[in-house]
Parts: C-alpha cells; sequence; structure tokens
C-alpha cells in the first residue's frame, strides 16, 4: 500500500442517515489508498505521545499487553502515530493493515481524517480474521454494510480511560457499551481492549480483539 495522503474533502456519508461530526470539513477532493504497515518492532513505548493540535491532552499513557507490539520508532510508534490524523496513522501500524483495507474499501479515509477530537474502537487484524472469510469478502464488497459497521466503531468524543465506561453514541447512530476501569476494559461484552488511549492528530484510539457489529 502506498501511504495515505493528508485529509482532503469528502462527501456526507450514508446517505439515509446524519452523520453529524461537530466539526467535521470539506476542502479539496480526490481518493485515497492505504499505506504500507511499518515494521513490526517488539519493545514498548518509553512515553506517551502528545496529541497534534485541536487534540485533547491524554490522561494517561498507552496502556495495555498489546502496546508492546506497536513499533518504537518511526511512523507507526506511538509518537509517530500522534503527527498524522487516524485513518493516515493507522495505516502505519502493523496491527491495522486489514482495517485500513475496509476503510479505504469504503471510502471513509478523508471522513475520518478530517473529524476532529474522535474515538476510534480500532479492530486488529487477528480480531478481522475470526470472521469467516466468505463473510468477510462479502462484508468488504458491500459498501454501505461495511460503512455502517466501521462508522460503528467511532464515537464523535475523545475517551480518555477515565471516560471510557458506559454508553457512548457511535457514528453510526448505534451505542456502544464499555466496562472495566484501570487497565481493563471491554466493548459490548466481549471485545477487549488490547491497547487503549494511543493518540493520533485527531483522535484517540483504543485497538480491540473483536469486530464491533451494530444492532441490526
Amino acid at each position: 500500500m502506498s501511504r495515505l495522503p493528508r485529509p482532503k474533502s469528502f462527501a456526507v456519508l450514508l446517505a439515509a442517515g446524519s452523520l453529524a461530526l461537530g466539526a467535521s470539513a470539506c476542502s479539496g477532493g480526490g481518493g485515497s489508498s492505504a499505506a504500507p504497515a511499518a515494521s513490526t518492532a517488539a519493545s514498548a513505548p518509553s512515553s506517551s505521545a502528545s496529541p497534534g493540535a485541536g487534540g485533547a491532552s491524554p490522561t494517561s499513557q498507552p496502556f495495555g499487553a498489546a502496546c508492546s507490539a506497536v513499533p518504537a520508532d518511526g511512523a507507526g510508534s506511538f509518537a509517530g502515530m500522534a503527527q498524522d490524523p487516524v485513518a493516515t496513522a493507522a495505516s502505519n501500524n502493523p496491527m491495522l493493515s486489514t482495517l485500513v483495507t475496509a476503510v479505504t474499501q469504503a471510502g471513509l479515509v478523508d471522513t475520518l481524517n478530517s473529524a476532529k477530537d474522535i474515538t476510534v474502537f480500532a479492530p486488529t487484524n487477528d480480531a478481522f480474521a475470526k470472521i469467516p472469510k466468505a463473510d468477510l469478502d462479502a462484508l468488504l464488497a458491500d459498501k454501505a454494510k461495511l460503512t455502517k459497521v466501521l462508522t460503528y466503531h467511532v464515537v464523535p468524543e475523545r475517551l480518555a480511560p477515565a471516560t471510557l465506561p458506559g454508553d457512548h453514541k457511535t457514528l453510526e447512530g448505534g451505542t456502544v457499551t464499555v466496562t472495566g476501569s484501570g487497565e481493563d476494559y471491554t466493548v459490548n461484552g466481549n471485545s477487549k481492549v488490547l491497547c487503549g488511549n494511543v493518540q493520533t492528530a485527531n483522535a484517540t484510539v483504543h485497538i480491540v480483539d473483536t469486530v464491533l457489529l451494530p444492532p441490526s
């Protein structure tokens, strides 16, 4: 994959919905392609990354066992991800390449990159691998359904660890429920946060081990 461009314009999503992102804006045009993942490193970061301008300051460092799989330096590190908008940052994280493919297929790259102060529950490659291949291929081929699933993973505000527990309305329109405390959180009862409180220029990311499915 080639590196994702910086945010451009995006069309209003979901013709039937009113996906209101408080401060999302439109500017130039054009599509996007996903960028290659940075090489994997096994060492954990020594400090938390700072969010970009306009983002809320994190209340703690990234946490969770899977954080050790994030590269220690470069664009895919915590510090590197903090410099880029969320879809671009995800494209540099080796654990999130399937998610980046899905976001690109749905045409949501510019939408996510242009949003302001959001939270993304980001499923790992292994989370997508739990879905039977035929079902995953069908989902990736159905743009409307894929958009619905992906926007169900996005909350239009930054959720720090202290504000994670509770019910949160998503861009899809449904609600995700987070339980837990400290460094142990579960989303919708079955999706564990593997590496939480990862900062990007416009989002807080909580990497999860199961794809979230909106209520039918």
